[in-house]
This record gives structure tokens, C-alpha cells and sequence, in this order.
């Protein structure tokens, strides 16, 4: 080795006597192998420690071609490398795959840099390698593992997210797997391109409750959760967000999160919830359903100081029905009375069956001289309708009392007027309406008969 050594110092010029410099020392303390080639590729010096990191004595590769390191002497990348620097006058550098003499295959980063030419001098090539076979075997295990790590992640039954919010508030997806297609039918790419085509599928006050939430979690950055319906071209679709904030030191925010579709589990919510909240026999909303939807109606007239005009309605003589025809005609007769009120009312006005015979109605954005025509129409609906019950004809009217129920009013005190009328209008001879005087037409409070 100390030949080697002596060889690479009269090759630099350097005198035995002089203190070493900086070429030397790298030389002598590089962590890696050094050649010195000519332009056929032969190996003409090595550096002092090449043995250690290259795996072949200096007798061995000295005077031999460089190649012979190579994994594959004959279609390996080194003469390559060799050929590509003799050709473009250009530095090469990439991964080779070298083989030691113990057979031993190791990557060595290499880097292959013409010298300047002489006048008169031969070519020479500079060869330094360095061993990365560990790094090479980490980055393959790291690879391995992200590559497991993202087929588990597109096996998951939804979208793994990352959100960014800037310090102006505005929205950008930096990352999202691809479960999001089956979600929305966009791809990854296209939506972290152009954020807004996701958001642009949310419906616009779920997207108001999608910003509402994302506020509150900066100001608080606790996690969030929200449910949100996507306008898609196959129908609505319900989709589950959960994320947790942090904050960048820039000020940003970013989410890292999950979407999941809930389609499945909101209908069959909404089935439940239709369960609990419905009369079976009519169809109409039951007693606790009407007095919850008519408090969520009364909080939003509230703040428009809208009145809202409510009724009680009772199917006249339906005991004698009952017991002159049987349950089964009652029934029939209750199931048509509903479906007619279904149809003379609007869908977003609130019909429940709050008795046997009794049921209640509040017509929702009405003003209140606006209900007694409404429910006039109703009133004769009813009169009209007609039954076939064991080859007999069967007709019924309804006697309907009317009250307004104020804005901040109580709606048991308005259930209490309105039962009141309706007992006036049984005791002036039935299927009429009676309500507030201010509120009567000419002429009402008599039959249609």
C-alpha cells in the first residue's frame, strides 16, 4: 500500500520532504475509492485506502480495466459511464453496481471526471466511488414500505386529505389518496390542480357549514367533524369529514383528515327518524314531530316577526263511523282524509295527526288573512271525497278552527285558541272553519252544503 501511496505522490508532484496538503489529505482520508484510468478504461493508480472500500487489492485491478469492478464486466454501466465522458468531454455521475472480489455486490455513487489533457500527454479519467449500499437498501426498504403503506391506503373505504388553509383564508388540497375517485369521480390530480372542483360539489349551505366549522377549528384547533352532502351526477351523495388542525408557524392551517361516505347509514337515519316521527296509519307527522318542527319554524319567523297561522282540524261524527262501520272503514276514511290534506297543502306546510280524529296544521310563509282560502280549498277537498266500503258509499266532512300563533308566542296557549274554534264550529253545525272575527270572510262560518 505504501507503494500505492509513493505512486500518487509523484504523480501530484509532490516532494517526500514537503508537509502535506490538501490533495494528499484527501487522498488519504477520502471514505471511498479512487482510480486513475486511461482512455481505454485501465486502471493506473488507486488512492491508498482503495482496498478497503472497493474490495480488490491494488494487484489485482492495476493495470487492468476499470469494468472489472463492474457487476457485469461485459454490459454493466462502467464502461458506459467511460464511454459517455471519452465521448461528450462532459463529468458522469449516477449508481453503479460493483462487485467485490469476495463476490459481494455493493452500490457505489461514482462520479467519473475527464482531466485536463496535456499537449502531449495521454487522456486521463479521475474514478471516485463511494459506498451507499446501506443508503441504497434503506431508500429501497423506505420505498417498500410507502408502497405498502399506499396500497393499504387506497384498500381504505375513503379519502385520506390534507387541507391547507393560507393566512387570507383561502383553501388548497395538498394531498388526497386515491379513494377520493370512488368519493367523487375527480381524481387526486385534478382536484389538488384546482381545489374548487371539489368544493363546487358541496351544496351551498352544507359548504356554508363546512366554512363555519373549518373557522371554528382555527380559532380552537381542536378537531372537527362534519357531515356534508355532494351534488354529484348519479344523485346526492353523503360524505363524512374528520380532521385534525395544526398551525404552521406561518400562520396557516393545515388539516390532515378523512372523508368517508355515509350514504348508507344517513338513509337509513332518515327511515328511523321517519319511524319515530310519523303516524303509521296517515302518514302525517305525530304529536312530538309537529311540536319540534313548529319550533324550528318559529325561531326563523322570529327574526322575520312573521306570524304563522295554525289549525285544528276533526273529522265530524267519526265515532258514529267507527261504530256503525267498523275500525277498518275508520282507517280507510283517516288514510284518505291525509292523503287529501297532502295534496290541498304545500310540502313545506307542517300536517300532523295529533289525536284519534284530530289533527293539526301550521302553513308555513303564509300571512295570516292568506289561511282561511287555504283552508277552505281543504274543507271542500274533504267534502268531496267519496268511499266504497262493502258496496256502500261512504262521505265524511272535517270541522277546522283557526288561530295565529305570534312569533314569540307559546304554542300550546295557540293549540289551546285553536281548539276552541274548532269547538265553536261543531257547535254551529260542522264542516265549517271558525277562527279570529278579524279573519273571517263575509259569509263564513256556515257550511259549504
Amino acid at each position: 500500500m505504501e507503494r500505492v501511496r509513493r505512486a500518487w505522490h509523484r504523480w501530484l508532484g509532490w516532494e517526500e520532504h514537503a508537509a502535506p496538503g490538501l490533495g494528499e489529505l484527501l487522498l488519504a482520508r477520502y471514505p471511498g475509492a479512487v482510480m486513475l484510468v486511461d482512455d481505454q478504461g485501465v486502471v493506473l493508480q488507486v488512492n491508498p485506502d482503495f482496498e478497503r472500500h472497493a474490495g480488490h487489492s491494488p494487484d489485482q485491478i492495476l493495470g487492468r480495466r476499470a469494468v472489472t469492478l463492474d457487476a457485469d464486466p461485459l454490459h454493466g454501466g462502467f464502461s458506459l459511464a467511460l464511454e459517455h465522458c471519452l465521448t461528450t468531454r462532459q463529468p458522469w455521475q449516477g449508481v453503479l453496481l460493483c462487485r467485490r472480489a469476495n463476490g459481494a455486490l455493493r452500490h457505489q455513487t461514482t462520479m467519473i471526471q475527464l482531466l485536463d489533457e496535456r499537449p502531449s500527454g495521454p487522456l486521463r479519467l479521475l474514478v471516485i466511488q463511494y459506498d451507499v449500499t446501506g443508503m441504497r437498501e434503506r431508500e429501497l426498504h423506505d420505498r417498500q414500505l410507502l408502497a405498502r403503506l399506499g396500497d393499504t391506503v387506497s384498500r381504505l373505504p375513503g379519502a385520506i386529505f390534507r387541507l391547507h388553509q393560507d393566512a387570507a383564508g383561502r383553501l388548497e388540497l395538498l394531498y388526497a389518496s386515491e379513494g377520493l375517485v370512488l368519493l367523487t369521480g375527480l381524481t387526486p390530480e385534478r382536484v389538488m390542480e384546482d381545489t374548487e372542483r371539489l368544493l363546487e360539489l358541496i351544496l351551498p349551505e352544507d359548504r356554508q357549514l363546512l366554512e363555519m366549522t373549518l373557522a371554528q377549528s382555527v380559532v380552537s384547533l381542536e378537531a372537527c367533524q362534519l357531515e356534508i352532502r355532494l351534488d354529484l351526477p348519479d344523485g346526492l351523495r353523503w360524505v363524512e369529514a374528520r380532521a385534525r388542525p395544526q398551525r404552521r408557524r406561518d400562520g396557516s392551517i393545515l388539516w390532515d383528515g378523512l372523508l368517508i361516505e355515509v350514504t348508507e347509514r344517513k338513509e337509513e337515519e332518515f327511515k328511523i327518524r321517519r319511524l319515530v316521527s310519523t303516524d303509521m296509519l296517515t302518514g302525517a307527522m305525530n304529536r312530538r314531530a309537529f311540536f319540534e318542527q313548529v319550533a324550528a319554524v318559529q325561531a326563523r319567523a322570529l327574526r322575520h316577526r312573521q306570524a304563522l297561522p295554525l289549525a285544528m282540524l276533526d273529522l265530524d261524527h267519526f265515532k258514529a263511523l267507527n261504530d256503525t262501520r267498523g275500525h277498518a272503514a275508520g282507517d280507510l276514511a283517516l288514510e284518505a282524509f291525509a292523503a287529501t290534506c297532502r295534496e290541498c297543502l304545500r310540502p313545506y306546510d307542517l300536517f300532523a295527526r295529533i289525536g284519534g280524529e284530530e289533527f293539526a296544521v301550521l302553513l308555513v310563509d303564509t300571512a295570516p288573512d292568506e289561511a282561511w282560502a287555504i283552508l277552505e280549498r281543504l274543507r271542500r277537498a274533504v267534502e268531496e271525497i267519496s268511499l266504497e266500503v262493502d258496496g256502500d258509499i261512504i262521505r265524511f266532512t272535517v270541522s277546522l278552527g283557526l288561530a295565529i300563533l305570534q312569533p314569540d308566542g307559546n304554542l300550546d296557549g295557540a293549540l289551546g285558541e285553536a281548539d276552541r274554534a274548532l269547538y265553536r264550529a261543531k257547535h254551529e253545525g260542522r264542516n265549517r272553519i271558525c277562527g279570529p272575527v278579524d279573519l273571517e270572510p263575509f259569509g263564513a262560518g256556515s257550511s259549504g252544503a
